[in-house]
């Protein structure tokens, strides 16, 4: 698997590109969409699956545009895809004047669900705390953690989240075993490791 990262839309969203051979999967689409159709069409991939880590604006802004363009399929916890279809649950008009187009077709995930798309086996971790249908994805050795947990810090609550739920999720990504590569919805990359040993909220109960 090769991975690409793109900073996208206004305020510079984490999109993740999982490559395969000739396909690939995309996870979270927060705008500026032609970039990554850009990508795509440079490396002559297919895109199977885009993966939404959570439903704020700026983690959705260019996802129907490519879905439209692509026909892949797009998933989200069902906890969120109400954000798919109203730019006032994703915050959209809080957090840009731009337009949103809401996204027509998805397929909602559970936690504890796989997802084969790109002959990839992506794995479903309910996390909820920055917004009730937050979600992480492990494919292998990577964690893709939206904007649950960030290189030395974690996401914000004060967005229709809530701390006790974001207290419990943050204890059940300490408890996964080994120590994958930890990929934020912003920011630096990390590990499990080192957020387990440096950041201040993996141990708060």
């Amino acid at each position: 698997m090769k991975l690409t990262i793109l900073q996208l839309g206004v305020l510079g969203a984490n999109c993740y590109v999982l490559e395969n051979g000739s396909e690939a999967v995309a996870i979270d689409i927060g705008g500026t969409p032609e970039r990554l159709m850009q990508l795509l069409g440079e490396r002559g991939l297919t895109l199977k699956a885009i993966l939404v880590t959570h439903g704020h604006y700026d983690h959705v802004g260019g996802v129907e545009e490519v879905r439209e363009q692509t026909g892949a399929t797009v998933y989200v916890h069902e906890a969120d895809a109400e954000c798919l279809t109203s730019g006032q649950k994703n915050l959209a008009y809080q957090l840009t004047s731009m337009r949103y187009t809401p996204v027509r077709e998805y397929t909602t995930v559970q936690d504890g669900q796989t997802i084969r798309a790109a002959g990839l086996e992506i794995g479903v971790m309910h996390t909820p705390g920055h917004t009730p249908g937050g979600v992480c994805y492990r494919v292998g050795d990577a964690l893709f953690t939206g904007d649950t947990l960030f290189c030395g810090g974690i996401g914000r609550i004060d967005l229709g989240g809530n701390r006790k739920d974001m207290l419990a999720s943050l204890q059940k990504i300490a408890a996964l075993p080994g120590d994958p590569a930890v990929y934020p919805g912003h920011g630096e990359s990390s590990s499990l490791a080192w957020e387990r040993e440096h950041n201040p909220y993996m141990g708060v109960r």
